[in-house]
């Protein structure tokens, strides 16, 4: 296969009634590392809002749990985009997330800017980073995809185009992104999380990497430091050459999903039931099995 026959593919099918594939391609196959980042910093966004924040804070996951949070999250999200929202998999991970956001109090605002960072950030990451930019039809696949998952979470007033979807994301964070000490808490212990994938001995050094990857108004919620204008220079530029050099292999072969990899919290595999915070998997596995 040659590194533009899976692009020709995904062209050929519709955006609405073909979206889970769509998904499952990009992901799996075109951009599942890009795809990974990206979400990372979609979820990062969402830290940058107090309301959001102040719950996780509260939580207490963050402080004690946070490899296995960020584990939890990324294998359920990429069980969704791995096997489709309406496949046996992907509807037990959407009831497995309803179950454990029904503990809390959300606001629907909220629910809605976090299901739109899933729409906006792989694409304007992968437009930035990516071996190739996305094309139309897996921008609309992108938003009709995570729309569906929202129905199914019961999100209320989604935006019925891409258009203005976009808008509220955009609208959404100009009104709502602003510093509290609960984002720097969270962003604190994420950041921290990234870092301790690393040696300690480099830790210092990738630390301001980290900022340099933030844009300003994430930094300035968080409270975070501008890093050296060399790194805000050097990190994008290495992540587009990484893309550009990736346009010289061969399309990948076998998915790369993030659920086909073991992980630091379940080295050994993992079932959905073990999904979610521990203190809730008794009352979890009762509500997923009723």
């Amino acid at each position: 296969m040659s590194r533009y026959d899976r692009l020709r593919q995904i062209q050929q099918l519709d955006p609405v009634k073909d979206c889970c594939q769509i998904v499952h391609l990009m992901s799996g196959y075109e951009f599942p590392w890009d795809i990974t980042r990206s979400l990372e910093i979609a979820l990062f966004r969402t830290y940058c809002v107090p309301s959001i924040s102040a719950l996780l804070d509260k939580t207490g996951e963050f402080r004690h749990r946070t490899q296995k949070r960020y584990d939890d999250t990324g294998l359920l999200v990429a069980e969704i985009m791995k096997w489709g929202y309406d496949s046996d998999r992907g509807r037990a991970a959407i009831v497995r997330m309803n179950n454990i956001h029904g503990k809390f109090k959300i606001a629907n605002e909220d629910f809605l800017y976090v299901l739109s960072t899933f729409i906006y950030e792989p694409i304007r990451w992968i437009d930035r980073f990516g071996w190739r930019k996305m094309c139309e039809t897996e921008r609309l696949a992108s938003y009709y995809f995570w729309r569906e998952v929202g129905e199914r979470m019961q999100i209320q007033n989604i935006p019925k185009t891409y258009e203005e979807f976009e808008l509220y994301n955009l609208n959404y964070e100009r009104e709502n992104f602003r510093y509290s000490d609960t984002n720097r808490r969270v962003g604190e212990a994420t950041r921290d999380l990234f870092l301790s994938w690393f040696p300690s001995f480099l830790r210092w050094a990738i630390e301001p990497a980290v900022y340099a990857m933030l844009d300003e108004t994430m930094r300035s919620a968080f409270g975070f430091p501008d890093p050296p204008q060399l790194l805000k220079s050097a990190v994008p530029m290495i992540l587009k050459i990484r893309g550009q050099g990736l346009r010289l292999f061969p399309s990948k072969k076998q998915p790369a999903f993030y659920t086909d990899f073991p992980n630091i919290s379940y080295p050994n595999g993992y079932q959905l039931e073990d999904l979610g915070p521990p203190h809730m998997l008794e009352s979890l596995k009762q509500n997923q099995d009723g």
